[in-house]
């Protein structure tokens, strides 16, 4: 053994400098040798070679798609066009669909829904006995509402201030007051008409009304959400918007 044979050598080499003499025959300290024994870690480690750093593998980042946002349908709030505790109005017109709504002159007429105006008479040019045509109104709104349908008031004895081409209202805003202007013969009333934007503006035939407005005023009034638009894409598919 290694261990022991390095003793021996050491173990002779210590009496032969016990033996010999000091000068001035003052006998030399004995060298006590201390033994290192390498431990068994260090010895693998010296004999292993040296291991390389382990490679970092780094995965690919996973492309986890973000959940598909569904868009609610937006619910569209539907309000009487006339704010008024005494109110009316006849379920048919004569020539064409459309309703009068019977009220004091000077009474709210109110957005029916949100969305933007698309048209503003504020001037009364009619003049009786002439034929029908876009003066017949009076001072008048229409609405173009968040439902895509177009909403007509007429007779107007005032717009409201602020209300114009562009403007974006809320459902029961106040566009103007009920009046008797244009050939209203002189009883105070909204002329109602509901219809398809079909040139947004100018098409007066259309825009005075293409569908019967009583079932949805009924709704409305009882703060129902009955809503035209079915009704209004049937008559403009049948009718390419001519009225």
């Amino acid at each position: 053994m290694l261990s022991l044979r390095l003793f021996s050598v050491l173990t002779v080499a210590a009496c032969s400098l016990a033996a010999c003499g000091s000068p001035g025959g003052t006998p030399a300290a004995t060298v006590t040798p201390e033994f290192v024994v390498p431990s068994p870690v260090a010895a693998a480690d010296a004999a292993s070679p040296e291991s390389a750093p382990a490679a970092t593998v780094s995965a690919a980042p996973t492309t986890s798609s973000a959940p598909a946002t569904s868009t609610a349908p937006v619910r569209v709030k539907y309000v009487f066009p006339v704010k008024a505790s005494n109110v009316a109005f006849h379920p048919t017109h004569s020539k064409y669909p459309a309703t009068d709504i019977f009220a004091d002159c000077g009474e709210p007429a109110v957005a029916t829904t949100s969305g933007v105006v698309l048209e503003v008479s504020r001037t009364d040019a009619y003049v009786k006995g002439k034929p029908d045509g876009p003066l017949n109104g009076g001072l008048s709104v229409s609405i173009v509402g968040d439902d895509g349908v177009r909403y007509y008031g007429s007779h107007l004895s005032r717009i409201a201030p602020g209300i114009k081409a562009g403007v974006r209202v809320e459902a029961g805003q106040r566009v103007g007051d009920v009046g008797h202007t244009g050939n209203a013969n002189g009883v105070c009333h909204l002329h109602y008409g509901i219809s398809p934007p079909c040139a947004r503006t100018g098409d007066w035939k259309v825009r005075r009304g293409v569908i019967w407005p009583a079932d949805y005023l009924k709704s409305w009034r009882k703060n129902g959400g009955k809503s035209p638009v079915s009704e209004v894409a049937a008559w403009k598919k049948a009718h390419d918007c001519k009225a």
